[in-house]
């Protein structure tokens, strides 16, 4: 995923070096295939995550692009149809997501057509949903069995819910800070969904003796101990940063005609 996040850093860089259509349309064409791949693979990787990987004892492990297709093989690759399901869910639920962002901070025909898009990627996202979680149980049993021993985690699951109906219903109405707000809601449930099922696995291995908990990839306490020390600090800042850039660039976008670019 790294180059892609390298080509988009790259198309937003070149993009108004020359002030040809021709070119700025190539570069806004690299930006979309390039921002659209990486929340495919966001879902790739998560997906790759819960199903589990070919671990060894040695908690090591190569992972082709793909072999068979098949989630259950012994050898299974990056890319089965399960997690192309669950890339495809990733890919449907970001996009309703910035949609609803932009729909929030912009106004007139922008904000419209970003509602537009948003509604159909909703629409697909609650397909895509259904499908993927019925899937996740089949593939993964670990997760019946993790919410069966944490039933509390259902929280999680019907905060996804609210926020998957809150999405369509708000931004119907127009109001796109509480759609925004549900899209976040969503994914924030789907996310906790998974940790509480897989818990206290990791990272689950095909044969899940091999598997990598919060026990045996432990670090030393030690290690641990400075570690949330130096995250609580980072946290602050990182929240600090963002609290700053919201406050900054607070309020509607406003396009002037005439202009060009982003």
């Amino acid at each position: 995923m790294l180059w892609l996040l390298i080509l988009r850093g790259i198309a937003i860089e070149l993009r108004n070096h020359v002030g040809n259509p021709v070119w700025m349309s190539f570069w806004d064409g690299t930006f979309f295939v390039g921002s659209s791949l990486l929340a495919f693979f966001y879902g790739v990787a998560a997906a790759n995550v819960i199903r589990g990987v070919a671990l060894d004892t040695h908690g090591t492990f190569f992972a082709p692009l793909w072999t068979d297709f098949d989630p259950r093989s012994a050898t299974p690759g990056i890319l089965d149809w399960y997690t192309v399901l669950i890339g495809l869910l990733s890919l449907a639920a970001l996009t309703a997501h910035g949609s609803l962002y932009i729909a929030f901070k912009t106004e007139g025909e922008i904000a419209g057509n970003a509602r537009r898009v948003g509604l159909w990627a909703w629409l697909a996202t609650i397909v895509l949903t259904i499908v993927g979680t019925l899937a996740t149980f089949a593939v993964q049993p670990a997760m019946a069995a993790g919410f069966a021993a944490r039933p509390w985690g259902v929280v999680f699951s019907l905060i996804a819910l609210a926020g998957l109906a809150g999405m369509g219903y708000f931004s119907r109405l127009q109001r796109d800070l509480p759609a925004f707000i549900g899209s976040a809601a969503f994914l924030f449930g789907m996310l906790a969904s998974a940790a509480v099922g897989l818990y206290p696995k990791m990272l689950p291995a095909v044969n899940p003796a091999n598997s990598l908990t919060i026990y045996n990839a432990a670090a030393s306490t030690y290690a641990q101990t400075v570690g949330l020390i130096w995250w609580t600090i980072g946290m602050i800042l990182a929240v600090g940063y963002f609290v700053f850039m919201y406050r900054h660039f607070g309020g509607k976008v406003r396009v002037e005609q005439g202009d060009a670019g982003y």
